[in-house]
């Protein structure tokens, strides 16, 4: 099939990750819709920097390069932007692997001239084998993939997820790139939301934008050990809180909690329902189930409490870069 030209970043930060990051690079190596090149931008790490280019010195279509901006996952992915060419710039997390069809999913998408962005569909793949028990469904997005409650096929969404994400360069052109202040910065408090920030900066910037999510463009995300823990999912459920914040001050709290109230409101009641019927059944883990939910959703609420008033006291200030790139093939 023909289509627009992708360009791959991949933003990396530590060794400790090395052979993850090696496996998200064949993964993109293997596309049946190749990549017109994979971009591994190393956060502020020269070790690790010159052992990816020595690795991949001799691989043709792979470059890498050091993150242009601050430390953090938004500088990350501007540089990306800006020393690509692809018409269409993809983003996959350094510990995910793409299923074959993953950049044809994305490409089958923008044959609609009116599509600025495409997302697709992020598996989890737990370290201990198995969903814990007590792990929710609806809650999947705190080890950042696909949760219950996102519509199937490929339907029309106010924001894409950043780990498996693509955009038009246009849409960079129109409304800028990745916000600093808001996402990861390494190992840091795990906030998040960039990709959300910039969605709807880019529909304010294009009102006729249309951005989708494709279930079928598919990638397994490796969740750690530590991950699968109560004490990770409710640091990240309140990291979250703080981000949501964050981008309620940006883009101000109707558009930017919008999702959010159809999911507080319709999603998770029905989640806490099933637990408790499973729990009444007697099949493991309902109760769990149930329970982390509120509590999820108590620690973001509060986390969101805490992050409105450090912004308001900070008049925190978000800056979204222009960002350019090469030339468009």
């Amino acid at each position: 099939m023909t289509g627009p030209g992708i360009s791959v970043v991949i933003c990396v930060y530590t060794e400790d990750r090395w052979e993850d990051i090696l496996a998200a690079v064949s993964s993109v190596r293997a596309q049946s819709y190749p990549a017109l090149e994979t971009l591994l931008v190393v956060d502020h790490n020269p070790a690790l920097k010159d052992r990816l280019a020595r690795e991949y010195k001799e691989t043709e279509g792979v470059r890498t390069l050091p993150n242009a901006g601050p430390r953090g996952l938004s500088a990350g992915r501007n540089t990306g932007i800006a020393a690509s060419h692809g018409e269409v710039i993809a983003f996959l997390d350094d510990d995910a692997v793409a299923e074959r069809d993953w950049l044809r999913r994305f490409a089958e998408g923008y044959s609609d001239p009116r599509v600025m962005a495409v997302g697709g569909r992020t598996m989890p793949v737990w370290a201990s084998g198995r969903r814990p028990l007590w792990f929710p469904e609806e809650f999947d997005w705190v080890v950042g993939c696909t949760y219950k409650g996102l519509p199937p096929g490929r339907v029309r969404v106010r924001n894409v997820l950043g780990g498996n994400a693509s955009f038009r360069r246009a849409a960079f052109e129109a409304a800028g790139g990745f916000a600093t202040g808001i996402g990861r910065d390494g190992d840091r408090r795990p906030l998040g939301c960039e990709e959300t920030e910039l969605c709807i900066r880019l529909t304010r910037a294009r009102p006729g934008a249309v951005l989708l999510i494709d279930d079928r463009a598919v990638i397994h995300h490796r969740v750690p050990g530590p991950r699968e823990h109560f004490a990770y999912f409710r640091t990240r459920a309140y990291a979250e809180g703080l981000s949501k914040a964050l981008v309620a001050r940006s883009v101000g709290a109707d558009k930017g909690l919008e999702s959010e109230r159809r999911y507080t409101i319709r999603v998770l009641p029905a989640g806490i329902v099933r637990g408790l019927r499973d729990a009444l059944l007697g099949r493991p883990g309902g109760a769990g189930r149930a329970g982390a939910i509120v509590a999820g959703v108590l620690t973001a609420a509060a986390g969101y409490v805490v992050g409105s008033v450090r912004a308001r006291r900070a008049a925190t200030a978000f800056h979204a870069v222009p960002v350019r790139g090469g030339t468009h093939e």
